[in-house]
């Protein structure tokens, strides 16, 4: 059973490099660059070779003195940006408080008043239906 499955894995291994085609560059009339598996005719051609090769190893980590400036750095990192989320979280927690109190004002008062350039004016039905639909698409995007 061994010897089956090393011998399918060699023929697995080299068949990729069997299996990759020929490409072809070349450039046309306008000098726009173009690849491709056959050549056009009457263009001159080059003719490309792949080169497949195996995926590199990643380095192995020798050196514990530095480990300890890493990690207090990475700490450092992670204590800001976890602040940055709990500010960012106290933000929107205030914006759905406030939207949704938008939207509480917007549906129990018929006659909502705006200001605009300085004047106060009535909000018409179907603006305040508008105001209605957009406070809860906020909700439903933004909120719990």
């Amino acid at each position: 059973m061994r010897r089956l499955i090393l011998s399918s894995s060699l023929l697995l291994a080299l068949a990729a490099p069997a299996m990759a085609g020929s490409i072809y560059k070349w450039v046309d009339a306008q000098g726009v660059t173009h690849f491709g598996t056959q050549p056009p005719q009457g263009v001159q051609a080059e003719r490309i070779n792949p080169v497949i090769s195996q995926p590199s190893t990643p380095p192995q980590r020798s050196q514990p003195a530095q480990d300890k400036g890493d990690q207090e750095k990475q700490k450092e990192v992670e204590t800001d940006v976890k602040a940055k989320i709990a500010a960012d979280q106290e933000a929107l927690e205030s914006y759905c408080l406030q939207v949704r109190t938008n939207l509480v004002q917007l549906q129990n008062n018929p006659r909502v008043r705006i200001e605009e350039e300085g004047e106060l004016r009535r909000l018409s039905e179907e603006e305040r239906q508008a105001k209605i639909e957009e406070a809860q698409k906020a909700i439903s995007e933004n909120c719990d």
